[in-house]
């Protein structure tokens, strides 16, 4: 085991307990997969969330064997203090990492360099290391474990016995989640297998009828001998080879076609293998099965819920875990569904985002949806450039300024450098002294560095969902010394601090109207850069057209052409066919500056100079 490991304190909110689960939930969650990983690199604090929450309100036992220290809201390290918890900072640092799926990544990651030989805990991550990783406003495999089943247990809790009579919406998602087929990486080959141990047992079992086959079930007591992925899950979890039905399959196996193949069934929550998702949901559907028990529910409703709760038991180490955590499992019965029994049906279970989504497959150009805005008064605006000629001096400037210094062409490093001058130039427009100013969606700092280097009396953040960029963008801080200059590694909605101006270089897609929003809310000035307009579409939170003027002449679809065609501005493409994808990017961010009008700003859509610096060259400047 390595001992150079920097100690990093962990901040977990603190609300009140309730049976063998201190909430918010979150804060359950992140100390079972401690106990899980048997982790002890981390200094852990509870933050109570009301003011007559003491030390002395929560059990000892509910916290497994870890040392804990209260502390108050306003005791936090400031950059702390402008996250949602969970959050994990380097002591006395300036690098935080804050939102549950972040800071479990992270103490899995930590753990396994701290001791390389805790594979299964690295294992965790799933394949290629990618569970959880998606952020919630993207993801709705994430958005559903790290928010709204979390949420909706929570309200179960508190509502009052004639409310809490239906299932919630969320874990019935998950019950259907878990009756989905599985995709895995090389699943043909398991499939394969699974198709040659079916026709295996099929012809093992001719000859075992009517009254002899019910004597066999009974001396089996109504198990079946274990599935494929069942063996597959297991012996991966044990270290074990993975079954092979034979070395080879017979002919017939493989010359079938993969679409012939049997389906693969779900063994945990992403699919064959344990991973951090049933970290997640272990503690929050643990808790919805005792409330439910207490209230004499029938689990009918959740065969496959109540067989997921049975088989993350058997996982090795998860029973150590919940004792740590005084978490008592229950034992629960095998269930079969019984449909005359179901007084819910999944189908209406509400799936927002397939929600006017199947409309987005279209064909046909932009003109006609042009014609139809130009018919109503509304055409692409482009107010002229405040400053067209301003350049910083990049000569004068340290290397470590220069977006050159990160693994980028010599032409790429020149757009970047005349792309940062139009942000920049905008930003310095807006600033003065004491300001606070957000670099969302930072990537590797090239933004928010040169800020911070231009601007010493203002403080800027950066944050970034991906850590390896924003490791980088530390790097190049630490050479220029900057003491101006924080980095949080969160999804954009897990930062809630007060701020004077966001900026945004080509933050993707919807991300874009997420940076927006968030500047409204805090009533703050911004600079964006919009990018990847195809990838638009309705979500949880945001609904295209966004302003009242386009709503009342676009549908969505024909929303949705402007978008696609929007990003037809790359430089191989025909003049006649960049022209109209820069009249469509012009449309659509059109409707945002209208959109965030209609919220009392004062915006202004501009092209940058020089044009070539970027097929993707709008900006968006608001101010309140």
């Amino acid at each position: 085991m390595k001992d150079s490991v920097t100690e990093e304190h962990l901040y977990l909110a603190f609300s009140h307990q309730h049976g063998d689960s201190i909430f918010p939930l979150h804060t359950s969650i992140s100390l079972f997969l401690l106990s899980y990983c048997d982790c002890k690199l981390f200094k852990i604090f509870l933050v109570p969330t009301g003011e007559d929450v003491g030390d002395q309100s929560v059990k000892k036992t509910l916290l497994g064997d870890a040392e804990i220290c209260f502390i108050s809201r306003s005791q936090l390290p400031v950059v702390v203090q402008s996250c949602s918890l969970p959050a994990v900072v380097v002591k006395d640092g300036k690098f935080c990492r804050a939102g549950l799926s972040v800071v479990l990544r992270h103490i899995i990651q930590k753990t396994y360099e701290a001791d390389p030989s805790k594979k299964d805990v690295l294992e965790l991550l799933g394949f290629k290391k990618t569970c959880l990783k998606a952020c919630a406003e993207v993801s709705q495999w994430t958005r559903l474990c790290e928010i709204s089943i979390p949420l909706a247990v929570e309200r179960f809790l508190t509502a009052s016995p004639q409310h809490c009579q239906d299932i919630p919406p969320d874990i019935l998602h998950f019950e259907r989640k878990l009756g989905e087929p599985v995709r895995v990486h090389n699943d043909d080959k398991i499939r394969r297998q699974k198709l040659q141990q079916q026709k295996a047992g099929a012809k093992a079992a001719v000859p075992v009828l009517g009254k002899e086959a019910e004597e066999l079930k009974g001396e089996v007591h109504g198990r079946a001998p274990p599935s494929l992925e069942l063996s597959v899950a297991f012996s991966k979890l044990l270290a074990q080879e993975a079954p092979d039905a034979v070395n080879r399959e017979a002919p017939p196996i493989r010359r079938t076609k993969t679409s012939d193949l049997p389906l693969l069934d779900h063994i945990f929550a992403e699919g064959l293998y344990f991973t951090v998702a049933d970290i997640v949901l272990l503690p929050c559907i643990h808790e919805f099965l005792v409330s439910s028990r207490k209230q004499g529910k029938n689990l009918v409703n959740l065969p496959l819920i109540s067989t997921w709760y049975r088989r993350v038991q058997e996982v090795p180490g998860v029973k150590k875990a919940a004792g740590k955590c005084n978490m008592e499992l229950l034992q629960l019965p095998e269930l079969m569904s019984a449909p005359e029994e179901q007084p819910q049906d999944f189908s209406s279970v509400p799936d927002e985002l397939e929600e006017d989504n199947e409309d987005s497959h279209f064909i046909g150009g932009p003109r006609p949806t042009m014609t139809k805005l130009m018919e109503n008064g509304i055409e692409a605006k482009f107010s002229p450039h405040p400053c067209p000629s301003w350049t910083l001096d990049w000569t004068s400037l340290p290397s470590a300024v220069s977006p050159g210094e990160g693994k980028m062409s010599r032409d790429r490093a020149l757009r970047k450098q005349q792309q940062l001058n139009n942000l920049v130039a905008a930003v310095t427009k807006l600033a003065k002294p004491g300001d606070v100013i957000v670099d969302f969606c930072s990537g590797g700092g090239h933004v928010g560095i040169v800020l911070a280097h231009m601007m010493p009396s203002c403080q800027v953040v950066l944050i970034e969902n991906k850590e390896l960029s924003l490791i980088r963008a530390k790097d190049r801080s630490d050479e220029l010394g900057l003491n101006n200059i924080w980095f949080i590694q969160a999804n954009l909605d897990y930062f809630n601090g007060t701020f004077n101006i966001g900026v945004a270089l080509h933050a993707c897609g919807v991300a874009t109207d997420m940076v927006i929003e968030h500047c409204i809310r805090a009533r703050a000035a911004f600079v964006v850069s919009p990018c990847c307009y195809g990838f638009i579409q309705n979500t949880v939170k945001f609904k295209y057209p966004r302003s009242h003027q386009f709503k009342d002449v676009l549908s969505y679809k024909e929303h949705m052409i402007l978008c696609r065609f929007a990003d037809q501005t790359a430089v191989q493409l025909p003049p006649e066919r960049k022209l109209i994808g820069k009249q469509c990017m012009g449309l659509v961010d059109l409707d945002r500056a209208w959109a965030a009008e209609e919220r009392n700003y004062s915006v202004q859509v501009i092209s940058m100079e020089p044009e070539s610096c970027s097929p993707k060259n709008n900006m968006v400047v608001g101010i309140p």
